[in-house]
């Protein structure tokens, strides 16, 4: 397959986009940015992302009705393991609004047409298997805990979390946990995506910018990484609804990060062999 390429860029290039510092201010400015691109045409954003609720009510009657009501809380903070690869069409609407082009929602789908969808496919494939690992790591803590016996019910649960030693470990050990999980994310796909969408540089320069551009503004990304862990949460509990929202603004959001972040002049290229 002849446009297949993932190591490198369509042109057989290893490419290291410039990374910019930021300040915190630039980060407040990407946000509301995002909630300008959410506000432009709100009514087709809510409509593209109504699938997260969706998925989130399915996947809580699922766990409830498997006994694995311990697995409610880690599915929930799992979506921000996934978020980056959720909302890729959200990216690929702020950047035809940027170019003053059509932003219909159905525009979001155009993402399969891009030259970089193998090397998306694969960080995204990566992302699942995070969140799959993610998962196990949960369930693990909880049986360490509390043994291989689920939970009779939500309120059973609910109490022996809050006021027993046990329940308060699983909530350290656990959160401690996902906040590894959380940063390696943020470390290799903060930007990726965006990058993807702009410049086909394959997966592992994308990857790499997104590493560097951490490394480069630490604090800053701390700080986005908190941001969008906590409006997940927020837009998780009324029944994951909140979720149509919270998700095309960070999404929008993120595209105006990456351009914050990643300089747009050609960045020098280095060939390696492939």
């Amino acid at each position: 397959m002849a446009g297949f390429h993932v190591m490198a860029g369509a042109q057989g290039l290893h490419v290291q986009p410039t990374v910019r510092r930021i300040t915190t201010a630039d980060l407040w400015d990407a946000f509301k940015l995002g909630l300008d691109d959410f506000w432009a045409k709100p009514s087709h954003y809510v409509f593209l992302c109504v699938i997260y609720p969706v998925v989130g009510l399915i996947l809580t009657r699922w766990t409830s009705g498997s006994n694995a009501i311990q697995l409610i809380y880690p599915l929930m903070s799992g979506f921000a393991l996934v978020g980056p690869f959720a909302a890729i069409g959200l990216y690929e609407i702020s950047r035809r609004r940027e170019l003053g082009m059509n932003t219909s929602w159905r525009h979001a789908l155009d993402v399969r047409r891009s030259p970089a969808l193998p090397s998306i496919a694969v960080i995204g494939f990566m992302l699942l298997v995070l969140f799959l690992l993610w998962m196990f790591t949960a369930q693990s803590i909880y049986t360490s805990l509390f043994g291989d016996q689920p939970p009779a019910s939500i309120a059973g649960f609910l109490s022996e979390v809050l006021t027993t030693s046990k329940g308060w470990t699983l909530i350290v050990f656990g959160n401690a946990a996902g906040f590894i999980f959380a940063v390696i994310v943020l470390a290799t796909t903060v930007v990726a995506f965006p990058l993807l969408l702009d410049r086909d540089v394959g997966a592992v320069a994308a990857i790499e910018t997104s590493a560097r551009a951490v490394m480069a503004n630490p604090l800053q990304m701390l700080l986005w990484g908190l941001l969008v862990a906590v409006l997940l949460v927020i837009g998780s509990i009324p029944l994951f609804a909140g979720l149509a929202v919270v998700m095309p603004v960070l999404g929008h959001a993120t595209w105006h990060l990456y351009r914050k972040v990643v300089a747009p002049e050609r960045a020098q290229q280095t060939r390696r062999p492939m």
